[in-house]
């Protein structure tokens, strides 16, 4: 009996390298889907070894594309890999490694921001929250225009324990530019310190693996790349819901070089603002003079904590919308001007 991922690593060798595949079906890479690749299969290697053992391991792979990193995951001796490509014009080539792995790969034409993951593997994988992660790895060099809304979207999966998630604590390893990946990854009172730090870092044990520079990819990128690894956490550091971390930690940066108390105010109507503001800083331990660079996870653990209190006192505060409200004022004054402009032009005519 064969062992699992030999056939795969067996027949790769033969086919046209990536470069072949490339030019064999005119692929080029569309400059608005952010598309790179990545051609060559010692970096594709070295980012499939981040994931960790894949040997028998059930694999799905984001936006494929020319399948350099497809050779490296099968190479692994994984046991199943599910593609996920969005640009038609990549799955001929991707059905070449697929008949080149027999019943090892599947191939989704579709948005992976849409596709439903819940049901895309065994069931017999499942594990507990608390166990050590299913046998189930997501990896993927990201187009730059996806990267972010597309993390947003699973660290809100990973919080509520469903899509892909529904299966365990799924380990992620994918490709950022190199700034976005050092914000997932900082540190209080670093540069790149913001709001993705916090929304990764207290769900997820994130690793920022190492840097692909930008001349490694065809076309070349005008940054460079980094490759970042996610563990999701058994306990997130903010026990709340997502939206309501989010809310919080979003109206503290949207402020950034101003004292903190400048973006926490935001997350009050105007009447009776200021007092509230204070009543959540003075609760929540934390110094109204700091920036939001300089606040720790615990401070934004203890705001989030203490703003929910506040929200199950008012049910009505966490709907609130800051931004809803100086657009209804906006809207006010320009009414009042067109509504006061034909008044003053009338009582110019009858003069």
């Amino acid at each position: 009996m064969a062992v699992p991922g030999k056939v795969a690593a067996f027949r790769l060798p033969p086919l046209p390298t990536v470069g072949e595949i490339i030019k064999l079906f005119r692929l080029k890479a569309q400059k608005q889907l952010s598309q790179n690749f990545l051609l060559d299969l010692r970096l594709t290697d070295k980012i499939v070894r981040q994931a960790g053992k894949l040997k028998n391991a059930y694999v799905c792979e984001v936006g494929p594309g020319p399948g350099g990193i497809t050779r490296s995951i099968l190479s692994a001796g994984v046991e199943q890999l599910l593609l996920i490509e969005k640009d038609a014009r990549f799955i001929p080539g991707l059905q070449m490694l697929s008949e080149a792995a027999p019943g090892k790969v599947h191939i989704v034409h579709g948005d992976i921001l849409t596709y439903k993951m819940e049901k895309a593997f065994p069931k017999h994988l499942k594990k507990n929250w608390e166990d050590e992660p299913p046998d189930i790895h997501i990896i993927g060099n990201l187009p730059f225009s996806v990267s972010t809304p597309l993390i947003i979207k699973w660290l809100e999966n990973v919080s509520k324990k469903d899509g892909p998630f529904s299966y365990g604590r799924m380990q992620m390893t994918l490709t950022f530019q190199k700034e976005v990946a050092e914000r997932l990854t900082a540190n209080p009172g670093g540069k790149q310190y913001s709001r993705l730090s916090i929304m990764s870092q207290h769900l997820c044990t994130v690793e920022n693996c190492f840097v692909i520079p930008g001349q490694a990819f065809v076309p070349k990128p005008e940054v460079d790349v980094a490759v970042v690894h996610f563990t999701p956490l058994v306990q997130p550091k903010i026990q709340q819901p997502f939206e309501l971390v989010e809310k919080v930690v979003r109206s503290v940066f949207q402020f950034r070089r101003k004292y903190c108390f400048r973006g926490i105010e935001t997350l009050f109507p105007e009447s009776g603002r200021l007092k509230r503001t204070e009543q959540l800083m003075m609760t929540a331990d934390v110094d109204p003079t700091l920036r939001p660079f300089q606040l720790s996870m615990s401070h934004f653990r203890n705001l989030c904590n203490t703003y929910r209190k506040m929200c199950d006192e008012d049910p009505g505060l966490f709907v609130y919308s800051y931004r809803e409200e100086l657009r209804q004022k906006k809207t006010t004054r320009n009414l009042l001007k067109s509504t006061s402009q034909p008044k003053q032009t009338e009582e110019e005519n009858q003069l």
